[in-house]
């Protein structure tokens, strides 16, 4: 049983229960091609991540894994429902996580694990999500010239494409795209631009970034979000430059510098109220000595209060 008490983070009163991080591991590449994400669990776990959380005061609790099964070995036809049993895992893990005060921080894994995570968290009430990545992931069946599914996870949170992965935990969308804003975008698909335009999605384009500064585009992101009491930080480490960032699974030129994730992160902790993160598409094995996931505990960290002053 939890103690319930208060603390202070940045200024703001916190219960006791409301500090307890719980880390859930998905370590799922059912969602793309590319083998290797589905060790990125281990690599930001190796990188040190609960030490750093408890050094903010944080109480950690490990969750371990949810299964996934092997992608190698699925016969034609299983795909789609073995990422559906992952997210219906993943959403089951993320309610009870809020349920109980915890703050889930759910790490995988590409980035179909958030049709588990977001749907999970937003079960009892809405929340604000920043997704922070270098794709739209506002693919469908129809559109989408991979048919990988972590190119389609936004899409169908807001209830497009799949039905099986639409209904998953509840019935139909997880998300308005009003309570979304798109940050970092800058590799999208012709026919997934045009939905994304007419979509209601904020979309914050590196152009944007370039020309703004991360600093303005953090600020009305969150202003966009201000409706709602909690904030969820859907991180795709391929939002990073590859020049920072060389472990991902779908590497683009042109993304954000370390520097302007760690604004990033550091704003919302100020001026939002995060509750909970996906931390995706790490891949150990084109890492080099574990950098992206070092990099990655470095924006978890930021993101759940640490300052340099």
């Amino acid at each position: 049983m939890r103690v319930e008490g208060s603390v202070k983070l940045k200024g703001v009163e916190m219960r006791m229960m409301d500090r307890t991080i719980r880390i859930i591991g998905i370590p799922t590449d059912l969602g793309q091609s590319h083998r290797g994400v589905d060790v990125g669990p281990s690599a930001v776990r190796y990188a040190g991540l609960s030490e750093r959380l408890s050094r903010l005061g944080y109480r950690i609790e490990d969750a371990g894994n949810i299964p996934v099964p092997v992608r190698a070995v699925l016969k034609t036809g299983e795909l789609l429902p073995a990422v559906r049993l992952a997210c219906q895992a993943a959403y089951d893990a993320a309610r009870k996580a809020i349920a109980e005060g915890c703050l889930p921080l759910f790490l995988g894994g590409d980035h179909s694990i958030s049709i588990g995570t977001i749907g999970g968290i937003t079960h009892e009430s809405p929340v604000g999500v920043v997704w922070v990545d270098a794709h739209g992931d506002f693919n469908t069946p129809e559109t989408s010239k991979s048919a990988n599914i972590h190119g389609m996870a936004l899409a169908v949170l807001t209830g497009r494409g799949f039905p099986e992965l639409v209904q998953i935990g509840r019935d139909g969308a997880k998300l308005e795209p009003r309570n979304v804003a798109l940050i970092g975008v800058r590799d999208v698909d012709s026919d997934e631009r045009k939905m994304l335009k007419e979509s209601g999605v904020g979309i914050y384009t590196m152009r944007d970034v370039d020309e703004r500064g991360i600093s303005s585009i953090a600020h009305e992101a969150l202003e966009r979000l201000h409706h709602l009491s909690r904030i969820h930080v859907s991180l795709d480490m391929d939002s990073l430059d590859p020049m920072d960032a060389s472990g991902v699974g779908t590497p683009v030129p042109g993304g954000l510098t370390y520097r302007e994730a760690h604004l990033l992160m550091e704003i919302i902790a100020d001026k939002g109220t995060p509750v909970s993160m996906d931390i995706v598409e790490i891949n150990p094995i084109i890492d080099a000595h574990n950098h992206t996931g070092k990099i990655a505990v470095d924006l978890a960290a930021s993101l759940f209060g640490k300052t340099i002053l």
